[in-house]
């Protein structure tokens, strides 16, 4: 299990992987060629992977995110140490908080 900032990243066996993955849309990349894992709302710095891999959003309000590196990879975030991933499959969580009557994504 990782963690960077707001952001979990959770190992997912193969086996776990949803049998609707391989056909769902993948996320584009950002203008900086990055999968953006999470975006800063207040700072607009963003937890990204900036080299292979796919990123396949949950169905939900938030998410969460499964993230395919098929060779390890990189999170990237411009206030956070980077984070090494081995190969493999991953959900991203992001945070949420409590609001009297709701719930919300952490503010970045």
């Amino acid at each position: 299990m990782y963690r960077q900032g707001d952001v979990l990243i959770v190992p997912v066996t193969e086996g776990a992987v949803p049998s609707h993955v391989p056909d769902a849309p993948r996320e584009p990349r950002d203008a900086r060629g990055r999968l953006v894992l999470a975006l800063g709302e207040v700072t607009g710095h963003a937890h990204a992977v900036p080299g292979r891999g796919e990123l396949v959003r949950e169905p939900g309000p938030y998410g969460p995110f499964l993230l395919h590196l098929p060779e390890g990879g990189r999170v990237v975030h411009e206030e956070h140490a980077a984070i090494a991933l081995p190969k493999g499959w991953f959900r991203v969580i992001r945070q949420r908080e409590y609001v009297p009557g709701s719930v919300r994504l952490v503010a970045d």
